[in-house]
């Protein structure tokens, strides 16, 4: 197998800097719902001028970076220790290079690595050996604000009147997005995910964020909830960064998961307005970004 550390740093830069550009027109849809001269539409131009500058100066287009977390498919023949070695030597160059900010920081000594490189989980790192010839690499840079308002709840939950249903989700979601009023740096990208248990409903709430912004969930119910959930979010009147409006979610992906009979999951995770996500094949010697 080939080298691909810098084809990674490469990576990073794209995501670090040019948002894509599904994202920016989301954003920009958004801004036309938005009264005009409003603090909310304020946000939202602010916003995109920050995106234009980022991606024209190549510079990091928020000052917290994230948690890499790369999603890696890779043909069963390669080696992943050496595909880790190469990402995390990735993740020490741009950082050298401004295109993360240090962000690893060990919770028990506080000290920060400076490199961006801690223990196995930071970064993330999650592979999956698939047939063929073909590598597939999808990056997230998740931020700290977004993360720290993700919620995951047991239901039934009382206290909501939520049951185990599909009603209960949809209270459960709601009440998550009430909750966060903005933070996390609204309008955001909510990823639900059904079932499971603790640990695999929270990954699975973020793997599906790299749905298509525009497609359609291929399960009629979900597609169904996701719809409701994001219309009925949007007239709670939170808006962009908190300062009301139309528009508090860009859009919302939700998946189901099988659980055992004793539990019931559902964990919602946020993604910020700055929604860093690309995707990088390898095939036949040959590196795209998409």
């Amino acid at each position: 197998m080939q080298d691909l550390t810098e084809a990674f740093v490469e990576l990073i830069r794209r995501t670090s800097t040019d948002l894509p550009k599904e994202v920016e027109d989301d954003l920009t849809a958004a801004r036309g719902r938005e009264a005009p001269g409003s603090a909310a539409q304020g946000a939202l131009d602010t916003i995109l001028k920050n995106v234009e500058f980022a991606r024209s100066k190549s510079l990091p287009m928020c000052q917290d970076t994230g948690t890499p977390i790369f999603y890696v498919k890779h043909p069963e023949e390669w080696s992943t220790l050496k595909l880790r070695g190469q990402i995390r030597s990735a993740v020490i160059q741009a950082t050298k290079l401004s295109y993360l900010r240090p962000n690893a920081v060990d919770a028990i000594t506080e000290k920060n690595s400076g490199n961006n490189i801690g223990d196995d989980a930071f970064p993330t790192i999650h592979f999956e050996a698939v047939e063929g010839d073909e590598l597939t690499v999808d990056l997230m840079l998740k931020g700290g604000g977004c993360e720290n308002v993700g919620a995951q709840y047991s239901l039934p939950n009382t206290a909501l009147g939520a049951g185990r249903d599909l009603k209960g989700v949809r209270r459960v979601v709601l009440d998550a997005v009430q909750q966060a009023q903005g933070q996390g740096c609204a309008p955001s990208y909510l990823g639900v995910a059904i079932g499971g248990d603790r640990g695999s409903s929270y990954y699975a709430s973020k793997e599906v964020l790299f749905r298509k912004k525009n497609d359609t969930n291929p399960d009629p119910e979900l597609a169904k909830l996701e719809g409701q959930l994001t219309a009925e979010s949007n007239q709670l009147g939170i808006g962009p960064m908190g300062f009301g409006g139309n528009t508090t979610v860009l859009g919302i992906k939700a998946t189901g998961m099988h659980r055992l009979p004793a539990s019931f999951f559902v964990s919602v995770s946020y993604m910020c307005w700055a929604n860093r996500q690309r995707r990088m094949v390898v095939r036949g010697g040959q590196t795209q970004y998409l």
